[in-house]
């Protein structure tokens, strides 16, 4: 699949990343899997920066299995020795095949029971490169086709407001939502808060903020005052603001931080 750079701040400083399709049955269930994986030398570290993303992750480590909640904030983790991680980013209907509270699990992690998960992908990543990736996939796919309850009416309206959020720039309020899915509201607020854990407002400002990163970042000729208008800020200011409430940065500053 096409590589999609949103979500981490710096993806050239990543060791090895890759993002691997979901089968046609679980497209409802689970955006793309995930797999990092690094082997750096004794003392070494690899900073890895990312942004806020608002949807939610089940993924498989070495020493276990966690469900990561939407984040708001910019966070990092320090990547050390050797290690993997097989990751499955939820649709709002995937995950509420497995938290009733979204919001509980906002900025954090929790630990998750799913041994049988655990094992299967575990023994898949003990082979080599996509060899391993492939099995970790497959094991990941028959566990979820079991374990995910497939979307209900109310998880496809949630995932249509999200993909819409997500994939539509020129969606900058909450009332283009409501108007384009033809729902009150009311309706929207509590799909989010549902089947996200977010308010739809935060879910918007995240992912345009992620696509102003994004287009800084691969389009060294656009000025920061194009990406502002394209993605529906006021001006440069209020895309410098965010920038710098979320991320801890300006945009110029992001844009010239080298990234080996």
């Amino acid at each position: 699949m096409a590589e999609d750079g949103r979500g981490i701040l710096y993806p050239t400083r990543l060791p090895s990343f890759h993002r691997e399709p979901v089968p046609a049955e679980l497209d409802g269930l689970v955006r793309w899997f995930w797999i990092p994986r690094w082997n750096l030398a004794p003392g070494r570290s690899s900073r890895q920066e990312l942004l806020p993303f608002p949807a939610s992750n089940l993924v498989v480590q070495p020493e276990g299995v966690t469900l990561g909640g939407p984040t708001t904030g910019a966070s990092h983790r320090d990547l050390r020795g050797s290690g993997w991680a097989v990751g499955a980013l939820l649709r709002p209907a995937g995950l509420a095949s497995l938290c009733d509270e979204p919001r509980r699990i906002r900025n954090a992690e929790a630990p998750f029971d799913a041994p049988d998960l655990h094992r299967e992908v575990v023994l898949a990543m003990t082979e080599d490169a996509a060899a391993g990736r492939a099995r970790a996939v497959a094991a990941y796919c028959r566990w979820a086709v079991e374990h995910l309850a497939p979307a209900d009416a109310n998880g496809r309206l949630a995932n249509a407001m999200e993909e819409l959020i997500a994939t539509d720039p020129s969606i900058v309020r909450v009332e283009q939502v409501a108007q384009r899915l033809g729902l009150s509201m009311r309706s929207v607020q509590r799909l989010a808060r549902r089947y996200v854990g977010l308010t739809p407002l935060t879910m918007i400002r995240r992912y345009r903020l992620q696509e102003a990163a994004q287009r800084l970042r691969d389009d060294p000729s656009v000025t920061i005052a194009q990406v502002a208008a394209d993605l529906g800020y006021a001006d440069h200011a209020h895309l410098t603001t965010d920038f710098r409430t979320v991320l801890g940065l300006t945009p110029n500053r992001y844009r010239h931080t080298p990234t080996p």
